[in-house]
């Protein structure tokens, strides 16, 4: 149960990590930490949350895993492993007759600060047939929740800010656009550590804006490098990436000899070409679906594929990741392409 500001399940908010630990024990949860972050944070495997403590160390906030973590309720509302819109609505029901305040997070998630509770989302894993374990196609709710120190602003607010990976931490529009149809896409095909469409690596920025259509791109990110003997070189800006949200696809670079060189493309799968791969389509289709085909084709085909910590599947010969990105309460599939020295993560 979430008891709102004071603590969810065993835990209290301002216990130590000892008695956090004890806590789980008692309440018949044997706690298998895999990594800890100096006083601030724990990460537990079994049961599934990641603590929090602020100076002391006191708990001031806990995070329950979506998949794998502890059910928790608030009175009759089940908050976690459930359908992202339907724990919206029950929450917003539960608000209305306490009067609270419900706001959107940065997730675009529902958050209450006179519970100390903010919802986030993640993509479901299961277990297939053979008994595998494989992610599904739909969203489902974690929980942060809080003491009423952090309950006005749970995210940015340290120990849980800088500490919380951020899974939408890239770019993120105003409001998401349409999902393109299939037959509306432009067809690309992949040139495994080359290039995709008519994107080849090494390009010059300005070689690929003409390529896309010669429309320059909506936004761009970059960095001012370090110095040689430490500290930020303010006189010089680094290209990163560039969006180009016509064309559904953003260019990534790294500075090279001559200036930044193309040297991945991400595909986005709401608005991004379609792309083939051995002859699998890859982009804005059921990642469950992409994944199975890609599975098949390398049982007959001298091609090894892996799962990412977060459940991306690809090619780290070919550099080539399929990426599941969210559509309300389901995913659809975006693709990235890289060059073979690009060191792939899920960020």
């Amino acid at each position: 149960m979430l008891d709102p500001l004071a603590g969810v399940g065993p835990l209290r908010f301002g216990m130590d990590p000892a008695q956090v630990r004890e806590a789980l024990e008692g309440a018949g949860v044997r706690p298998e930490m895999t990594w800890r972050t100096g006083d601030s944070q724990e990460y537990y495997d079994e049961p599934g949350l990641t603590a929090f403590y602020a100076p002391g160390p006191r708990l001031v906030a806990v995070l329950i895993d979506a998949t794998g973590g502890p059910l928790v309720r608030l009175r009759d509302v089940e908050l976690v492993a459930r359908v992202p819109s339907e724990a919206r609505a029950d929450i917003r029901r539960l608000a209305l007759l306490d009067g609270a305040e419900v706001r959107v997070n940065r997730h675009g998630e529902p958050e209450v600060p006179a519970w100390g509770l903010s919802l986030c989302a993640a993509q479901e894993w299961g277990r297939s047939s053979a008994g595998h374990r494989e992610r599904r196609d739909r969203m489902i709710t974690g929980l942060l929740a809080t003491g009423s120190e952090l309950a006005g602003d749970p995210w940015d607010t340290e120990p849980v800010a800088g500490s919380v990976r951020n899974s939408y931490a890239r770019r993120t529009l105003p409001g998401p656009p349409p999902v393109m149809a299939d037959q509306d896409r432009p067809r690309w095909e992949c040139a495994p550590l080359r290039g995709v469409g008519p994107l080849r690596f090494g390009m010059k920025p300005r070689q690929v804006a003409a390529a896309l259509g010669g429309r320059e791109p909506v936004d761009r990110e970059g960095h001012h490098p370090f110095r040689p003997g430490g500290g930020r070189d303010l006189d010089r800006w680094e290209l990163d990436c560039e969006h180009y949200d016509h064309a559904g696809v953003s260019a990534h670079y790294w500075e090279g000899a001559d200036g930044p060189e193309l040297s991945a493309v991400s595909v986005h799968g709401r608005t991004g070409p379609q792309v083939s791969l051995h002859g699998v389509e890859l982009v804005g289709r059921r990642p469950s679906v992409v994944g199975a085909e890609l599975f098949r084709h390398a049982e007959d085909h001298p091609l090894r594929l892996y799962y990412s910590p977060h459940g991306n599947v690809g090619s780290v010969e070919l550099n080539v990741w399929v990426r599941a990105e969210r559509v309300g309460d389901g995913t659809i599939t975006g693709a990235l392409f890289c060059v073979e020295q690009w060191e792939y993560s899920d960020d």
